[in-house]
């Protein structure tokens, strides 16, 4: 499968979920605490750092770039699918949406003071993750702190039905956090902390705390 083939799965899909995925997301933080820690904690090295802008990357309908800014962040979301910015923009007209791909991130150098991926890297092929982290390298300022939550374990599974009971066509990936570590250091940065969420689950989280140096 082409890069082209996967992404345009993933866009349709998205696009075909969007409203019923915002309805299910929408206060999913309050129940939350340890997610919360994480994102106030990656709040205090922005501010810490100068502040500046921060990129919600695969952000979706929004809310945890609404969350972040609520914590005092310049931040702003891009999402792969147009129908998801398009609910992000109706819920929060106040904050900044852009359609964009994390493969081909349309952000200038240094641009960005911190960058989230915040379960938004759980439907690429290992094959582009380095690449990701290389751009996400790119757009960071020296000194900016990188957030990447997603599932643990092994494996792959097809997801072909998603929020609502639409259908969908995407992969699901789970990763050691060793290995996703291991590609952030391949691509420059360097590995602060590590957050397991929900470790008894059929499915854990991680979270990986990384810096641009």
């Amino acid at each position: 499968m082409t890069t082209d083939d996967w992404l345009t799965d993933i866009r349709d899909s998205y696009d075909t979920v969007a409203v019923d995925y915002a309805d299910r997301m929408r206060g999913v933080l309050a129940g939350a605490p340890y997610l919360r820690a994480a994102l106030a904690l990656f709040a205090e090295l922005v501010h810490a750092g100068g502040g500046g802008p921060v990129a919600d990357v695969g952000c979706g309908p929004g809310h945890v770039t609404a969350h972040l800014h609520g914590l005092g962040l310049d931040a702003f979301g891009i999402d792969l699918s147009p129908a998801m910015i398009d609910v992000a923009r109706r819920d929060r007209p106040d904050l900044r949406f852009e359609v964009g791909s994390m493969t081909d991130l349309d952000l200038a150098d240094e641009s960005v003071a911190g960058l989230l991926a915040f379960w938004s890297l759980i439907h690429l092929p290992d094959d582009a993750v380095p690449a990701v982290f290389d751009r996400f390298r790119r757009v960071l300022r020296p000194g900016g702190p990188l957030l990447v939550g997603f599932h643990v374990g092994t494996g792959s599974r097809l997801k072909t039905q998603g929020y609502g009971g639409h259908p969908m066509k995407v992969h699901v990936h789970r990763r050691r956090p060793d290995r996703v570590a291991a590609w952030l250091r391949d691509a420059g940065f360097t590995v602060e902390a590590h957050l397991m969420t929900d470790p008894d689950a059929d499915v854990p989280g991680a979270l990986l705390f990384a810096r641009r140096p």
